[in-house]
């Protein structure tokens, strides 16, 4: 583990998750659900700070899916909108719809510029082992921006022993702690940080995700130990004064001004993209 850089000389990701699997506009009228409303989204939340967003589509019923189509569809939306002022980033989630051979296929045809995949969701028995590693090189040699997300500490284990034994090999990797997720009622609290803290080696980028009204708690809490944040209607509607937010962007500034309490500059999507980007 090399010596933690200055907080002042650390550029921090404020990522956006505007919308995720299952939030619907009968929860917000807000949510956005079709590329024309993530486009609008992507402009507001990067008038408010943010210089990424992590992307869910849905079916024309407001269903989650991994479908190649709408994603290109949604990403041109973006791009036409915010050009490259912001990194995009696709996920992967099976959202009890799809399992792992699917969602890998799904990488592979898209082959986005950058991903989000759930460890546990992947690395899964139907997956060979050797037919994992293979797609990890794969994704390596399309120099594609890979977030690993990680649930507990026995995934950031298994995590670390996979790239121990050489079967993920260097890329552009960092990883995703999600705080809370199998808590009651998915309240996450800044607690919930200390495990990752402990187990993991600090040898890629990080990030952090929360549910509920301590969201921004929780991420700024990792601001200040050098990680990353993101935030959005995915995992929590509520500003840290218990109010409703009136949409994405408001959750953006909030974390913001979290970051620049703690002297962190706010990194802009090419700064993400040479963070995420660095081959480690």
């Amino acid at each position: 583990m090399s010596t933690p850089a200055l907080l002042s000389q650390s550029p921090l990701i404020v990522c956006v998750a505007p919308n995720g699997a299952y939030k619907t506009a009968e929860q917000h009228p807000a949510v956005p659900m079709t590329p024309a409303a993530l486009a609008r989204e992507a402009q507001a939340c990067l008038d408010a700070g943010a210089a990424m967003m992590h992307m869910h589509v849905r079916t024309p019923d407001g269903k989650h899916s991994l479908d190649v189509q709408a994603y290109r569809d949604a990403l041109a939306a973006v791009e036409a909108s915010v050009g490259e002022r912001l990194l995009v980033q696709v996920t992967s989630e099976a959202a009890g719809v799809y399992k792992a051979p699917a969602q890998i296929a799904m990488v592979r045809d898209l082959r986005p510029r950058a991903v989000s995949m759930g460890l546990r969701e992947i690395a899964v028995p139907e997956v060979p082992e050797s037919e994992l590693a293979a797609f990890f090189a794969w994704i390596a040699a399309e120099r594609i921006m890979a977030q690993i997300i990680l649930y507990d500490v026995a995934d950031v284990e298994k995590w670390q022993s996979l790239r121990a034994r050489g079967l993920v090999p260097p890329g552009a990797w960092s990883t995703l702690f999600v705080l809370g997720r199998y808590s009651a009622g998915q309240q996450s609290s800044p607690h919930d940080l200390l495990p990752f803290l402990n187990a993991y080696d600090f040898t890629l980028p990080w990030a952090v995700c929360a549910f509920g009204r301590e969201e921004n708690a929780c991420v700024t809490s990792a601001a200040s130990f050098g990680g990353h944040m993101r935030v959005g209607f995915e995992n929590n509607l509520t500003l840290q004064d218990g109010s409703i937010a009136a949409g994405n962007a408001a959750l953006v500034a909030q974390a913001v001004t979290g970051g620049r309490a703690l002297g962190r500059p706010i990194a802009d999507a090419d700064q993400a993209r040479e963070i995420y980007g660095a081959i480690a």
